[in-house]
């Protein structure tokens, strides 16, 4: 009887799910608490930190620095636990993954960091890179828009890819890739933590990015919630109709005396009438009107 085809593994189990690349890095990782017998390409070698360089491709801008202290102590305690990756580079070398742990190494004052050396192209570095960014739940959400949108602009990976290498949803893949085309100074209050995702989801339905600056200024301003932004959202988008006006009730000899004069002066006139006061309202068109009907009541006198 045939099995059931095995289902893809969950997150949070390395990145031997996502690309050949990967599976050896996870490959290495596992052997480096394996007796001796190792092969060369997986041997985890301990390399001073001042020669490992960044890593060009990283998506993540920012650091928790109280998070960055406490690995930094816990580092000196414990020392390094997981073996950082990197690649060579004309004689030095570059970080592939792990930057938070070649940081904290060098908070603790470590010369050196324990690291598997990996034979990598930059199109299979940079892959890695950002797929193990966007499995981790510490980036903020322009980061990883930013991250997504790398891998379809230099991999053309389309959405459903993304989500699949990725483990998430294509409707969060879109909806990541849909907030770069906010304004920038929205981006940077999102990136800032001032706005949250779903504020930023919320104002991506409005169309004019005047009126998207405007409601998320007034959104941080007041610190309003999720809920009370897609309100104003929903508003904007959906003014109610300006209210009729209300018909002139007119004393029949009022309109009258109306008529007599709009015959005579060939404007329109309006009387407003209170129990016998008020005042007679003309209305001209053209500077000619006024002309003419001046000129006509400086005749009558």
């Amino acid at each position: 009887m045939n099995s059931k085809p095995e289902k893809r593994k969950a997150l949070g189990r390395g990145l031997e799910t996502l690309l050949p690349a990967a599976r050896g890095i996870q490959a290495a990782i596992s052997a480096s608490a394996a007796p001796p017998e190792q092969p060369a390409a997986t041997i985890v070698r301990d390399i001073p930190v001042e020669l490992i360089d960044r890593n060009p491709y990283q998506t993540r801008t920012s650091f928790d620095e109280t998070a960055l202290n406490e690995l930094a102590e816990s580092i000196k305690v414990s020392g390094v636990v997981q073996p950082i990756t990197v690649r060579q580079n004309s004689g030095r070398f570059q970080l592939v993954t792990g930057e938070r742990r070649w940081l904290a190494s060098q908070r603790a004052g470590k010369p050196t960091v324990p690291a598997i050396v990996r034979l990598l192209s930059n199109e299979q570095a940079m892959e890695i890179t950002i797929i193990e960014n966007l499995q981790r739940e510490d980036l903020n959400p322009v980061e990883q828009a930013r991250a997504y949108e790398r891998l379809s602009l230099e991999f053309g990976l389309t959405q459903e890819q993304m989500a699949q290498r990725t483990g998430k949803d294509r409707s969060s893949v879109a909806n990541f890739l849909r907030l770069l085309k906010l304004p920038p100074d929205v981006l940077k209050m999102v990136e800032a933590n001032k706005l949250t995702f779903g504020h930023a989801k919320a104002l991506m339905g409005l169309d004019s990015p005047e009126s998207i600056m405007k409601l998320a200024t007034r959104a941080v301003q007041l610190s309003m919630s999720v809920r009370q932004v897609e309100g104003s959202v929903y508003n904007l988008m959906h003014p109610e109709p300006p209210a009729p006006k209300p018909e002139r009730v007119l004393d029949p000899n009022v309109r009258d005396a109306e008529q007599q004069l709009q015959r005579a002066l060939g404007v329109r006139v309006q009387i407003q009438d209170k129990q016998g006061k008020g005042r007679i309202v003309l209305e001209y068109s053209s500077l000619e009107d006024f002309d003419r009907v001046l000129e006509m009541l400086n005749s009558s006198r």
